[in-house]
């Protein structure tokens, strides 16, 4: 006996399918494009709206777009979820450490997306959203990768050669060990990150500890770096270990 089709996720996922193709796209639009009544459409909308799937498009009035939600989705079916069944006790430990945010972040393509977050349980803390795209050459977690990377793959994620004065602070970021971002990409809040390296000291990921900048002083940087070398060092350890490597 054949199971019967869900009507409403065929409907849902459909368009999905086709706001992707079409992407950024308003209602009128949609509906055409999927030869569909607007009020089902509507609630399509609404659906992959409040599940995090879609957002409004950048640019007010022009309609939805997909989330970078999809690309945490991606990245685990691609590499599978070992990364982060590996970091989880990690980022958790850190938080509990430090009573702040952490952050684990992946390379995919020429961006850096959040995979998974420990959120600090103060009243005011940073809360970042799974399959946020990180600002690379600004952010502590893009660079902690950027200074791991060959020049070659540090300029596929900037569009060029760093300028001078990044690739000094990259420069400075890998003799240290953990990268700064002191306010540059939100105001309000500042953040510090070490690379997970695999075999042969390539990054695959970082974390990240994310703290309102009125609890960041300049002697706490110092004392946070420490802590997010030390955890990515060990998760970069267990990545070894379950691969066999000596």
């Amino acid at each position: 006996m054949a199971v019967k089709q869900v009507e409403s996720a065929a409907r849902v996922l459909g368009a999905f399918e086709t706001l992707i193709r079409n992407q950024p796209i308003g209602l009128g639009a949609l509906a055409r494009q999927l030869g569909e009544p607007k009020s089902a459409v509507q609630r399509a909308l609404a659906t992959l709206a409040a599940t995090g799937w879609i957002t409004p498009a950048a640019d007010e009035g022009s309609g939805w777009q997909a989330s970078s939600r999809i690309l945490v989705l991606a990245h685990i079916a691609q590499h599978g979820a070992d990364i982060v069944e590996q970091a989880r006790p990690v980022l958790e430990r850190l938080q509990d450490e430090t009573d702040e945010t952490i952050i684990l972040n992946v390379p995919d393509g020429d961006r850096v997306v959040v995979l998974d977050v420990a959120i600090s349980r103060q009243l005011l803390r940073t809360s970042p959203q799974v399959g946020l795209l990180v600002p690379v050459p600004t952010s502590a977690a893009g660079r902690a990768i950027l200074c791991h990377l060959p020049p070659d793959e540090a300029a596929a994620f900037l569009d060029g050669a760093p300028p001078a004065e990044l690739a000094a602070t990259l420069a400075a970021d890998r003799a240290r060990g953990w990268s700064i971002n002191a306010g540059e990409v939100a105001a309000g809040a500042s953040a510090v990150g070490a690379a997970v390296l695999a075999a042969g000291g390539r990054p695959t990921a970082s974390i990240t500890i994310s703290v309102p900048t009125a609890r960041m002083p300049a002697e706490r940087y110092e004392q946070l770096g420490q802590l997010v070398a030390q955890a990515a060092a060990g998760l970069s350890d267990l990545g070894a270990a379950e691969r066999g490597a000596p």
